[in-house]
């Protein structure tokens, strides 16, 4: 029987610890307001990010004490910058024709900035190119939702390799709503996928898991916890300000220790479920970062639904490839016991590099 390469994931997992600091939120959400009936229409855009995506495009212009945060009187110092940093590398279109902009505002939110432009645009279609992706890294996309007063909030996606978006009337939103979702449960599986903390922390308690029925219980415990906590921050019940954020992030890389710790001095687990439970809260609050910074305004409802879904099946993925493999290694204690140690013990040391890293900010 050919052995699962356990050496190359506790490789794999050191070598990848400097990748996973904090949860940035890799998405720009925008909305389109278009007045109706008029040959010239007015058009308004609000377009939100996090302070560390607006510094990526703008990389020495607004913050200007250089502590990662944007207060409001820095935004309302450097219009000018906002303008060639951002608005002019989203050229608005309208029946091939462009649009005019005639204002724009920017707002500083709790956890996230908050960019408003207003256009003259003339009839026809309206399309946008958002040149901002080539300035990004990879990965980043740009999510279109609700157009139209009082319309449903849809969800386009355009990332760099298709970077301009037709902006549908209010009464076609509902036609993308399928792919919408499902873009959204696309984003929550590639954070917990690309979540290298997450998948430590997972590894960790599945090591001892146990039986199929105690594998069941542990992560039905992860799931239900961290949609709790996830839920409350999306919906605004409970607010992760950029300092609560970043000792979220620490908190979860110290459950990451305690339980690699607890695999190494521990003979039974009986407690595992709480445990769990306790520390998927904790790791709900890191998803909820991730979400509560695009800002979503009536797309939120949709995004967390989607999200979450994503995350439970990028969950449930990793579960599916790693269970098999550890349940055959279960029945060689020996190698069972050494495997844990030996992992554990990379667990440990990825936990604390992160510990450090992002209690020092």
């Amino acid at each position: 029987m050919k052995r699962f390469p356990w050496w190359g994931l506790l490789a794999g997992l050191l070598l990848s610890a400097h990748a996973a600091s904090a949860h940035d939120a890799d998405i720009l959400y925008t909305q389109v307001r278009r007045t109706p009936d008029a040959r010239a229409s007015e058009v308004r855009q609000v377009l939100t990010l996090t302070a560390a995506t607006l510094g990526r495009l703008i990389p020495a212009g607004v913050d200007v004490d250089s502590d990662g945060a944007l207060s409001q009187a820095e935004l309302d110092a450097r219009p000018d910058v906002l303008s060639s940093g951002v608005w002019d590398v989203l050229p608005l279109t309208a029946g091939g024709a462009p649009c005019a902009r005639t204002a724009q505002a920017a707002r500083a939110r709790a956890t996230f900035v908050e960019l408003t432009a207003t256009f003259t645009c003339p009839e026809g279609r309206l399309r946008q190119r958002y040149g901002v992706l080539s300035v990004l890294p990879s990965g980043y996309r740009v999510i279109l939702g609700s157009v139209g007063e009082g319309g449903a909030p849809g969800a386009l996606f355009a990332e760099a390799g298709q970077p301009s978006l037709d902006i549908p009337d209010p009464g076609e939103v509902s036609s993308s709503a399928i792919g919408g979702f499902l873009g959204w449960v696309g984003l929550g599986m590639r954070h917990i996928v690309e979540g290298v903390d997450h998948l430590a922390f997972l590894l960790a308690v599945l090591l001892v898991g146990g039986g199929f029925k105690r594998v069941l219980l542990l992560v039905t415990s992860f799931t239900v916890a961290h949609s709790l906590t996830l839920g409350a921050t999306a919906l605004g019940w409970v607010v992760l300000d950029g300092e609560r954020a970043r000792w979220v992030e620490a908190a979860i890389a110290l459950s990451i220790i305690y339980v690699a710790v607890e695999n190494l001095v521990l003979r039974e687990h009986r407690h595992r479920a709480l445990v769990t439970f306790l520390f998927g809260m904790v790791h709900g609050f890191g998803f909820a970062s991730v979400l509560a910074g695009y800002g979503l305004g009536d797309s939120v409802v949709k995004g967390l639904l989607g999200f979450n879904l994503g995350v439970e099946l990028g969950q449930a993925l990793v579960v599916a490839v790693l269970l098999p493999p550890l349940r055959m290694l279960q029945r060689r204690p020996r190698a069972h016991l050494g495997t844990v140690r030996v992992l554990s013990v990379g667990i440990l040391a990825a936990g604390g590099y992160w510990m450090v890293q992002r209690a020092l900010g």
